[in-house]
């Protein structure tokens, strides 16, 4: 019979194979195609030991964006590393955090489009939530201006989420996104009018 830490340790690689697996098959074939039928067959193991590891969809899902929320992270870390000039730093969080959604497009979906139980901009928002935005806090700061911190990241994160899905609609010229992201960044440093009364 299997100790405790063996159990635990074959839990931990089901748990990673089903989210593996999940990012995967929607990556290619898109979120409809991820039910747990698909995923059983795909991992091996019987849809019993998937709810097992998750209630539904989901909650596999959630887990999925998680992991993107992660990764994202260490990426708008990783970004701006060498770079003295907060300007800078900016656009090359930005850089990162286009290139990513232009690299994981279901991931993305995950994280930013789909339903979700996961909870935003709160205390109960997960670590990995609070990290990425941490993480453009940062480089965001400095660069605030009047405007709050977290607000300024609040506009910066939804211009660059409008840009990733006009994007991907095919709604934006191709070609030009180092050049529209100079624009954003440009023109959000250069400050926006007062608030009206």
């Amino acid at each position: 019979m299997p100790t405790q830490p063996r159990r635990e340790r074959d839990r931990a690689e089901r748990h990673s194979l089903i989210l593996r697996a999940a990012r995967e098959l929607a990556e290619t074939e898109g979120w409809d195609a991820v039910t747990t039928r698909r995923l059983a067959e795909r991992i091996e193991y019987s849809q019993p030991v998937l709810y097992t590891h998750f209630a539904n969809k989901g909650a596999i899902m959630d887990a999925v964006a998680l992991e993107g929320f992660g990764e994202l992270a260490a990426v708008l870390e990783r970004a701006p590393a060498g770079l003295a000039a907060p300007a800078d730093r900016l656009f090359a969080a930005a850089r990162a955090y286009l290139d990513y959604a232009g690299a994981n497009p279901a991931l993305y979906e995950a994280m930013f489009s789909l339903g979700t139980s996961l909870s935003f901009g709160t205390e109960e928002s997960p670590a990995e939530l609070k990290r990425a935005f941490g993480a453009f806090l940062a480089v965001a700061a400095p660069l605030a201006g009047g405007a709050g911190a977290e607000t300024f990241v609040e506009v910066v994160w939804s211009a660059l989420h409008g840009q990733v899905l006009l994007a991907r609609g095919g709604r934006l010229r191709p070609g030009l996104e180092r050049e529209r992201l100079a624009v954003l960044i440009g023109g959000l440093l250069a400050g926006g009018a007062p608030l009206p009364d």
